[in-house]
């Protein structure tokens, strides 16, 4: 009875120290997982059909469900507040590891793509471009590549990234400017002719990993989400609503851009849209804006983890500004020379997505949760993911491989 006297004293004070409102924590749920994946949702679609939206759905529904998993391990954990946490609560420190490793390769990945994202759309809005440094003649995309991370670089010395935070809340807003913009040009330029096909089989491990890629960047945000709530238990709702407004908002992009582009969707939407038009132009400055603004905050969590490894400096400035400066070049060298956006997602998708958004979330709520282990419905569905994980992690990173080197 003290015990749980004690329990509801400090879920009482949590609650009082908390201050996040289901309202907020549901746009902060959005601006995760709607994210530079809605960019490449009518190219997925191209890959595999219209068939392939039924996986779109079914990937949807299986995110949320291990969304689910995550909060109900740390149901009754208060000391538990991260995705690394609730790994090390299930496996030690060796799930631990595994979990960070996970999330930082990702989160340098998606650093990459953003590179590659500024490119792409800065030769479209200013085609036929070229530089010169050195003697050295530089491509425009090339070009837009290295003068993006010359921008991009201050950005990154920032420890205290409040103001960028703030900024890049713009991301849901963006999503909406896009779409309409594309409805837009629907309307005034292209039409809507484009019939389909109605299923891709070569190319839906593609699609798998694009919609993956899509929604797997959510999960390491979670659990820190849930947390900062002011009543906890209203979190199943905030996944219920991110994950329907987002599965609707993706879905409405593939459909309308398939409709227009066919097969000839390219990886990212923007680079269909006729550059004459006024709403491509505004479509193509929203999308260039939002990676300037995410790229300092994506790569914040690697460059904290190199930092902590070096605790005996006592001016670690000097230090902060090296590490971070080396993961911009980093990620810059390899945009340079693996520029295929929608390849790198798909590979992001498959190999990371489906492993630590699917795999594990289930495993650690087998391991925390005993009681799931009874025969039942639940167990039935996530033996089915674990089952059917591997296999598309195996043929969708061999794939999406296979297609990058054919490319290079």
């Amino acid at each position: 009875m003290e015990m749980e006297n004690q329990c509801e004293d400090h879920h009482s004070s949590e609650q009082s120290r908390r201050g996040a409102t289901i309202f907020e924590t549901c746009f902060n749920g959005l601006n995760a997982l709607i994210g530079i994946g809605i960019l490449s949702m009518p190219y997925a679609v191209s890959q595999g059909g219209w068939l392939s939206l039924i996986l779109l759905l079914v990937q949807a529904m299986l995110f949320w469900y291990t969304g689910l998993l995550l909060q109900r391990c740390l149901d009754g954990r208060p000391l538990i507040k991260s995705y690394p946490d609730i790994a090390e609560e299930a496996f030690g420190y060796k799930g631990r590891a595994i979990v960070s490793t996970i999330i930082y390769l990702e989160l340098f990945l998606v650093g990459i793509a953003l590179i590659i994202l500024e490119g792409d759309n800065l030769e479209k809005l200013f085609p036929n471009m070229s530089f010169k440094a050195c003697g050295i003649k530089i491509s425009g995309k090339q070009g837009f590549v290295l003068l993006t991370a010359l921008v991009i670089l201050p950005t990154t010395w920032l420890r205290n990234l409040g103001l960028l935070a703030y900024v890049s809340v713009g991301g849901v807003l963006t999503s909406i400017i896009l779409i309409a913009c594309v409805v837009w040009v629907g309307f005034d330029a292209m039409g809507f002719h484009e019939r389909g096909q109605i299923v891709n089989w070569r190319g839906l491990t593609t699609s798998v990993g694009l919609y993956t890629f899509s929604y797997c960047g959510g999960h390491s945000l979670f659990p820190t989400l849930r947390s900062s709530m002011k009543d906890t238990r209203q979190f199943p709702k905030v996944l219920l609503i991110c994950f329907t407004l987002s599965t609707v908002t993706y879905g409405l992009l593939a459909i309308v851009g398939y409709m227009m582009f066919g097969e000839f969707s390219k990886s990212q939407v923007t680079l269909n849209l006729p550059t004459r038009e006024l709403s491509t132009k505004i479509a193509i400055c929203a999308t260039v804006i939002n990676p300037i603004t995410k790229y300092a905050i994506t790569i914040t969590p690697i460059a904290n983890a190199i930092e902590g490894q070096f605790p005996f400096y006592k001016n670690r400035r000097p230090i902060s500004i090296i590490i971070r400066t080396s993961i911009l070049i980093s990620t810059v060298i390899v945009a340079l020379f693996i520029p295929f956006f929608g390849y790198l997602m798909a590979f992001t998708g498959a190999l990371l997505g489906i492993s630590g958004s699917l795999m594990l979330p289930c495993l650690c709520y087998l391991k925390i949760k005993k009681a799931a282990q009874r025969f039942g419905f639940e167990l039935m569905i996530i033996i089915g993911i674990l089952l059917v994980g591997p296999f598309i992690v195996v043929v969708g990173s061999y794939n999406s491989v296979r297609q990058i080197v054919t490319h290079l």
